[in-house]
């Protein structure tokens, strides 16, 4: 990321932060572009091993709380899948979830454009937002299992 970029993303971490109550500190910063780095869903554990390569003195503690400021601030989506660890996504856009049931792993599907839900709703709801959960087997896993 070139220097220009990088100065504008912190500015707009800076603000968002800000407008929610929260100091811009580097280690919010930090954390917010490992988790733009790899867009994976990441636990927080995932994210606290990859945040310490570029500050060794990150204590766990600190990335909870990172991570928690972020998604206060509406940088970063909480993403629950049935029982397992809580995931983190930087992908503010509106899409879905791809679950893989054979290794775990979380993918973004576009919503492509899709305002209103794909189900009739009972009368008297009105969602303001939905996501769709799929769930089945990644690529990797799938050609995994047709070579056995």
């Amino acid at each position: 990321m070139s220097a220009v970029k990088e100065s504008k993303l912190d500015e707009q971490v800076a603000e968002r932060l800000d407008q929610s109550g929260f100091r811009a500190t580097p280690q919010r910063t930090h954390v917010y572009k490992t988790l733009l780095a790899k867009r994976d869903h990441p636990t927080a554990e995932e994210v606290f091993i990859r945040a310490k390569q570029g500050m060794p003195e990150i204590s766990m503690a600190t990335v909870y709380n990172c991570l928690d400021a972020l998604v206060q601030s509406n940088l970063v989506k909480l993403v629950n899948h049935e029982r397992g660890a809580t995931r983190y996504c930087s992908n503010m856009m509106e899409h879905h979830h791809f679950y893989c049931d054979e290794c775990g792993s979380a993918f973004d599907i576009d919503a492509a454009g899709a305002r209103e839900p794909l189900v009739k709703m009972p009368a008297g709801f009105k969602p303001d937002r939905y996501e769709i959960a799929f769930r089945g087997l990644c690529p990797d896993c799938a050609a995994k299992k047709k070579g056995k």
